[in-house]
């Protein structure tokens, strides 16, 4: 492929429009659902509403990556997002917490697959030298309805009902669904769906060539899971009346560096860029974790923003850099999978050490810094140092 070629083509566009109607569905409803689950009596489980969303994605990315590399991308992103608009209209009817759970546990399905094939299919369209940047465009659709869902989400739900923040939600979803089904596959040598493609062997879980971005999305990612379960309840301690606010400020922050931050990653190569990325995050988790103030939280939340918009598009790159073109689907499985195990873990272990008591919400922001920490640490050890031609495209 021509790396000059145009990068926004109207596939591309379809899909950075689906992209953001899926993200803008299921987080549209994350930053009330802890103060759902306290109305069911249930506020000590907090920290298991993103958990086990995450171990359900988890669970379903080799499933996802394979048939990707299989059946094709657009079959995989129709499923996820048709799981999406399903759960979100079945939240309603749900008044129990076992119930709550176990369909927190079947909307994971929803982002074990549509990104899956979201980010094969962008591997196969765009030019291997702007992969970056097309990371870089894609992720800011996809934020821009992570900070539109939760705010959208509160909104309604302040002034109109929770049940019609989940239909809300649900239309989201079907509205990708119905781009998606306009869109052309991508994958070439397309085979039959067989029940042999539901069997994923051993050697089909997991893609060794992408350790190194994998781990680094993993340590980076934990501490959203742990921002995702307390940030809610910081929120209305520090007086504020919509607690998407944080996810607004900071996705919007993110929007504003991925584009440049994924060309610059094409340019001076995917290590130097996600090194000033980590260091970011660092700051941050730091600076959440001494926040008294209105003030200080809003910032926190944009250097957040900042961190995530300059190492997310740059670890998508270096994933599918890294990876075999005829296993796609399964590298970036693999790297969704550690994003998964990451978010999973901040989002039980912050719920353990959190409790309800705000007074441990400092400790648990120190412990997300300290995961930063150790990747950045990583960012600058031999193994990595060696991948650092394999980091650029030539």
């Amino acid at each position: 492929m021509n790396d000059n070629n145009p990068i926004f083509t109207l596939q591309f566009a379809l899909l950075c429009l689906s992209g953001f109607l899926f993200f803008g569905s299921f987080n549209m409803i994350i930053p009330e659902l802890p103060a759902y689950l306290d109305n069911m009596g249930g506020g000590e489980y907090k920290g298991l509403i993103i958990a086990l969303f995450t171990v359900t994605a988890g669970l379903s990315r080799p499933f996802s990556g394979k048939l990707a590399d299989k059946v094709g991308r657009i079959p995989v992103m129709v499923v996820g997002a048709l799981v999406s608009g399903i759960a979100a209209l079945i939240y309603p009817f749900v008044t129990s917490i076992i119930g709550f759970f176990a369909l927190r546990f079947f909307h994971g399905f929803s982002t074990g697959f549509k990104p899956t094939g979201t980010s094969a299919y962008v591997a196969d369209i765009v030019p291997a030298a702007r992969r970056g940047e097309a990371m870089g465009i894609l992720g800011f659709f996809s934020s821009l309805g992570m900070a539109s869902g939760p705010a959208i989400g509160s909104f309604i739900a302040a002034n109109l009902s929770l049940q019609v923040m989940f239909y809300s939600s649900s239309g989201f979803a079907i509205l990708s669904v119905i781009i998606l089904l306009g869109m052309k596959e991508s994958l070439k040598n397309r085979e039959r769906l067989s029940a042999s493609h539901f069997y994923v062997k051993p050697d089909e879980v997991f893609e060794p060539r992408v350790v190194a971005p994998s781990l680094m999305m993993m340590l980076s990612v934990f501490s959203f899971g742990a921002i995702l379960t307390t940030i809610p309840d910081l929120s209305d301690e520090l007086g504020f009346s919509n607690r998407g606010l944080f996810f607004t400020v900071f996705t919007i922050a993110s929007l504003l560096v991925r584009i440049v931050a994924g060309k610059a990653s094409d340019k001076y190569g995917r290590i130097p860029v996600l090194r000033i990325g980590s260091m970011i995050l660092l700051a941050a988790m730091l600076l959440l974790a001494n926040t008294e103030s209105q003030i200080m939280f809003i910032i926190s939340g944009a250097a957040f923003g900042f961190g995530v918009g300059i190492c997310s598009p740059t670890i998508f790159a270096w994933t599918i850099d890294l990876s075999n073109e005829a296993h796609r689907g399964r590298g970036i499985a693999t790297m969704y999978i550690a994003l998964e195990i990451g978010i999973g873990m901040g989002a039980f272990l912050s719920g353990l050490i959190y409790q309800n008591d705000l007074s441990n919400l400092s400790l648990v922001y120190y412990i997300s810094a300290s995961t930063v920490l150790f990747g950045l640490i990583y960012l600058y050890s031999n193994p990595v140092k060696k991948l650092a031609l394999a980091s650029k495209v030539e």
